[in-house]
């Protein structure tokens, strides 16, 4: 039976789902290949596990659907799950410890929500003016 792996990743209210198959080294976001997916920053964030560790995907394909959240979140959750269905897929401590040391971000949910607004002001915690006179 052929080893399928999934992962998910959240960033903000951007959720991403990864599945990871016997393939060629391919990885595509929403059915795009990494290659030409969105702008040049969000393909570099989205590359850092692979940076890290160049031959993570040789022989895998990585399929990852993502939705919510703006471009960012969405780029950031992307990275979340595919490192984290590499060192699922390898199974080695070392991958895992080079991608804590480097951001720990790649292997663990940044829990940071936006604070929700207030009544008597504009925002979370900014409040409107008031006038004396």
């Amino acid at each position: 039976m052929a080893k399928i792996i999934n992962t998910s990743g959240k960033r903000k209210t951007a959720v991403a789902r990864a599945t990871l198959k016997p393939g060629n080294g391919r990885v595509r976001i929403n059915s795009v290949p990494l290659e030409v997916y969105g702008t040049e920053l969000m393909r570099m964030k989205i590359a850092e596990p692979l940076l890290l560790i160049p031959d993570a995907l040789n022989g895998v394909d990585a399929a990852i659907d993502v939705s919510g959240g703006g471009v960012v979140g969405q780029a950031e959750a992307v990275r979340t799950a595919l490192a984290r269905g590499i060192v699922e897929w390898h199974n080695d401590p070392q991958i895992k410890d080079v991608f804590l040391a480097y951001d720990r971000t790649l292997l663990v949910n940044d829990s940071r929500q936006k604070e929700s607004k207030k009544p008597h002001g504009p925002g979370a915690r900014a409040r409107y003016q008031k006038s004396y006179r």
